[in-house]
């Protein structure tokens, strides 16, 4: 330990009282986080890359300070996924510190694990005050059936308005619109559910058409568009 001239020439002065670090809840307890391996707790972050031309939501399941779980989800960019595909090879196993210092080729993936890490050592984690926290195996809880994501596109112009293309059930494959030309629900197929039932052995329109689903007054629609097309 090397100490300016200025230091050496100082006299000691006691510190006073210290408390250590405040505690923070971790799966229904309160700890005082001293050590990377103090730190547990399940918890979602997001991340942008530089050029703000993707995203990833990435969610981690820590267990004593290691890494058990990793979802990794992008958008927006080809070649992020390529390196979600890594990330979700590295991470588990890593400490949330090791993992802030892992090349992870994507802004996104980088910046959403700097955000959980700021999240889970404050502890605000989504299991702070849950009793032995959440199995691994959570993180994929919010994909729902068919482990997809849950995906939102929409498209719109000035000159011809709203296009619904993805939404939280599946792909949109028609729009249903009253007589004032106005969106009043829309028609869709989940691919994941499709998927599913084509290897259960339904042949493709069979998988296709027990995928399909309506929400909103469908029914009461003046026409349906491709919003694709039309």
């Amino acid at each position: 330990m090397i100490y300016s001239k200025e230091v050496e020439e100082m006299c000691t002065v006691a510190q006073g009282v210290h408390h250590g670090c405040a505690p923070i809840p971790e799966e229904a307890k309160w700890v005082q986080a001293k050590k990377v391996e103090d730190i547990s707790g399940l918890t979602h972050g997001v991340g942008w890359c530089a050029p703000q031309q993707g995203a990833c939501k990435l969610t981690l399941n820590v267990k004593e300070g290691i890494i058990q779980e990793a979802l990794v989800e992008t958008i927006g960019c080809s070649g992020m996924t390529h390196s979600a595909a890594m990330a979700s090879e590295i991470l588990p196993g890593l400490t949330v510190m090791e993992a802030l210092n892992t090349d992870l080729v994507c802004d996104a993936i980088n910046t959403a694990m700097r955000e959980l890490f700021l999240q889970i050592v404050y502890g605000r984690s989504q299991s702070a005050f849950s009793e032995d926290g959440l199995p691994i195996g959570a993180g994929l809880e919010d994909l729902g059936k068919g482990l997809r994501s849950q995906v939102g596109t929409m498209y719109g112009t000035l000159a011809k308005g709203p296009r619904y293309l993805e939404m939280a059930e599946g792909y949109v494959t028609g729009i249903a619109l009253d007589a004032d030309n106005e969106i009043i629900g829309y028609k869709f197929v989940n691919f994941g559910k499709m998927t599913d039932f084509i290897k259960k052995g339904d042949d493709p329109a069979t998988a296709y058409n027990k995928s399909c689903g309506q929400y909103g007054r469908v029914d009461d629609a003046v026409k349906i568009i491709d919003p694709r097309k039309e």
